[in-house]
């Protein structure tokens, strides 16, 4: 390897695939709640040489969603069985600010950082849905609120995180000494959400802080994840607008004193991948056969936040305002539409497809060119990819693109490095004091 800039690459693990029908394909696995499979999946990443593999989640089961939403593993339990299986690859799981605490995520993530030997990464997520609150007794809140929560919430994660020093556990046997106190430090947090004294009931975690990962397309999501990720997961539809999406998410770090090269920014992709394009384009054709006109208009109503059985799938798009959850979802596949006429039935194929994402089908050639182009151009740092089905779907990635980006020098051919922060390219964070009695917006960043 040279010191020329690589391609990052995430998988967005989904055990029955990205697409809605992807369960079906031939020979695809067909459960979310098979370890043995999540496992092979996430031995064929580390065999690729993925800088991480990734789990969304929801807190909710709709029997009409995506499957793999609707039936999984809880993460952190998933990903904890994942790492004694691999032996590289980063491992990001997610948890909700909205009906989490601070505490339980700052030590969960803490124990998946030691248990992998540095290769955590939580993402941190506000919840969307609406129908997640009525599983713990209350209210949704609004998305304003959602994300005032998550600035506290994630400010108090962090600091639990460096509550620690890195030699505070002494194990001296000659002195008896174990834990030396003036290394441990209360965290004394008391803001407009949350009070938390601290500190955690576990060392320093192998990384520092395990790697921050998020998704928020609106704009105090945005501003959050400018302040605050290490990764950053983007919804696009086209090169143009990636490319404006990542000059104006880059702009906003300086004002939080980072870098360009501080934060990843990952589109997510659908690759169906062929030897020719023939044989993608086929396979997708497979794929889209699946979907039916009630999967269409049940994915549409849960994704424009409204009921969308009174409209006709081959009429034109509605004007519709953006809900208040699935904001960034919406709000691109909502201005892909207006900009080329398409209709109802033509959002939702883009839907059951990546659920939202970009699909790309074409050759492994084909597929490469794109994402070098994309990559080198300003759209992005590297690609977050969603599989349509495994294993098959996900090995064609793997055995068939990745060496053609590895033989033109942009993605690594091993690991350099045994952490999520080494493969990432980010420095290990010391343990940062602030003044625990007031809140500091922008010393944790």
């Amino acid at each position: 390897m040279t010191g020329r800039r690589q391609i990052h690459l995430g998988l967005f693990i989904l055990g029955t695939g990205s697409h809605v029908a992807g369960w079906r394909y031939p020979g695809a696995f067909g459960s979310f709640q098979d370890i043995a499979s999540i496992q092979a999946i996430a031995s064929c990443a580390e065999r690729g040489k993925f800088d991480m593999i990734f789990m969304g989640d929801n807190l909710y089961a709709d029997p009409a969603a995506h499957p793999s939403y609707t039936v999984r593993l809880e993460p952190l339990t998933m990903l904890s069985a994942i790492a004694a299986a691999t032996s590289r690859i980063g491992l990001g799981a997610t948890t909700s600010t909205t009906y989490g605490d601070p505490f339980s995520t700052a030590r969960a993530f803490a124990s998946l950082d030691h248990i992998s030997a540095g290769r955590a990464a939580w993402n941190a997520v506000t919840t969307a849905n609406t129908v997640s609150g009525a599983n713990f007794g209350r209210a949704h809140p609004d998305h304003g609120q959602r994300y005032a929560i998550a600035e506290e919430f994630i400010d108090v994660v962090r600091g639990l995180w460096d509550c620690w020093d890195d030699d505070a556990i002494v194990a001296d046997r000659s002195s008896g000494l174990y834990i030396d106190p003036e290394r441990v430090h209360a965290l004394d947090h008391v803001g407009p959400f949350f009070a938390v004294k601290g500190p955690l009931n576990i060392g320093r975690a192998p990384q520092g802080r395990p790697v921050i990962l998020q998704a928020g397309g609106s704009g105090p999501g945005q501003r959050l994840a400018a302040r605050t990720a290490d990764v950053v997961f983007s919804v696009v539809q086209d090169f143009t607008e990636a490319q404006a999406q990542y000059k104006t998410f880059k702009a906003l770090l300086p004002e939080f004193g980072r870098r360009a090269e501080d934060v990843t920014l990952l589109p997510g992709v659908m690759p169906v991948v062929g030897r020719t394009a023939r044989e993608a384009f086929d396979k997708l054709k497979v794929l889209q056969s699946f979907v039916s006109e009630t999967n269409a208009l049940s994915l549409l109503s849960d994704r424009f936040g409204m009921d969308m059985a009174g409209y006709d799938l081959d009429g034109p798009v509605p004007d519709i305002a953006l809900p208040d959850s699935y904001h960034s979802f919406v709000g691109v596949m909502l201005a892909k539409a207006r900009r080329e006429s398409m209709t109802l039935r033509d959002v939702y194929n883009l839907m059951a497809a990546a659920r939202g994402h970009w699909v790309l089908c074409g050759s492994a050639e084909h597929i490469a060119d794109t994402l070098q182009h994309w990559f080198e151009n300003g759209a992005a740092d590297g690609f977050n990819i969603m599989p349509p089905y495994f294993p098959e779907g996900f090995d064609d990635f793997v055995d068939l693109v990745v060496p053609i980006l590895q033989e033109r020098g942009l993605f690594r051919t091993d690991y350099t490095g045994a952490t999520l922060r080494d493969h990432l390219g980010l420095d290990r964070p010391a343990p940062l004091r602030v003044d625990r009695g007031q809140t500091d917006t922008t010393a944790l960043s």
